[in-house]
């Protein structure tokens, strides 16, 4: 592939044996990639909404033009969520009463034994855990968490936007068995959300703070103002990106 002044976003499909369903898959491209120079790699939940091809343009990220401006030096993946049927029941880790779900090992099953081998065999891609970064927003940010947590070999970083702790008490669980957090992450959460939206990153965030092998690792930002929406999570997303590639 040419260099060009932009990247370039192709889409292919891919089987999901795990999930008995196929997933659509964007891929964000840097503006320089080519020759020998390899590229980490950031994989991103809801795909559909990541760059402009969403589901609606309130409910984009927009993120080819900010990676563009930033002259990304990444490779983006963006994973097709599965719809009202399915979206649920893949980025939750553990079944709640109301809501159902907890089938979130099938779908990071298929990231690290299909999407990802697939990913690194086609494209010129840092494979190590310290250049693959996992990342979403809600149930997207629940399940970036809980696989930096359960999958420290694959993924050294995790971008958390917005998680949905609440889904269920056994994230917390989890969080006490661990005995050490090696990966960088990234916490964003606004202010306008639910009502128990800070009180559970600040709770999840002190469980941090007590297994991560250096403070630095972890960072928080509450944003005064920021509700539950793409139009939080977009704007954010610059300096999250930073922070975590950097």
């Amino acid at each position: 592939m040419k260099n060009t002044e932009k990247g370039t976003v192709a889409e292919f499909t891919i089987e999901a044996p795990q999930l008995g369903r196929t997933k659509n898959i964007w891929v964000y491209l840097p503006y320089a990639y080519g020759g020998d120079r390899r590229y980490p790699v950031i994989y991103m939940h809801d795909g559909q909404r990541v760059f402009d091809h969403g589901e609606s343009p309130k409910r984009e990220w927009h993120l080819e033009e900010k990676l563009n401006d930033l002259h990304s030096e990444a490779i983006i993946i963006g994973i097709e969520h599965g719809g009202s049927t399915h979206r649920i029941d893949e980025m939750t880790p553990y079944p709640n009463e109301k809501y159902g779900g907890g089938h979130a090992d099938d779908y990071l099953d298929f990231i690290i034994n299909t999407l990802k081998p697939y990913v690194d065999k086609k494209y010129d891609t840092l494979t190590d855990k310290e250049h693959t970064t996992i990342f979403g927003s809600s149930v997207g940010g629940l399940i970036s968490f809980y696989a930096l947590l359960k999958f420290p070999e694959v993924f050294g970083n995790a971008g958390v936007f917005s998680p949905s702790f609440w889904f269920s008490e056994e994230i917390y669980d989890l969080m006490n068995t661990v005995d050490s957090i090696d990966g960088r992450i990234y916490l964003m959460a606004g202010d306008h959300e639910s009502s128990a939206m800070i009180p559970d990153l600040e709770r999840m965030v002190l469980l941090l703070l007590s297994k991560v092998t250096h403070r630095s690792k972890v960072y928080k930002k509450i944003v005064h103002g920021g509700h539950h929406n793409e139009k939080l999570w977009r704007k954010e997303f610059k300096e999250a990106y930073l922070w975590l590639i950097g």
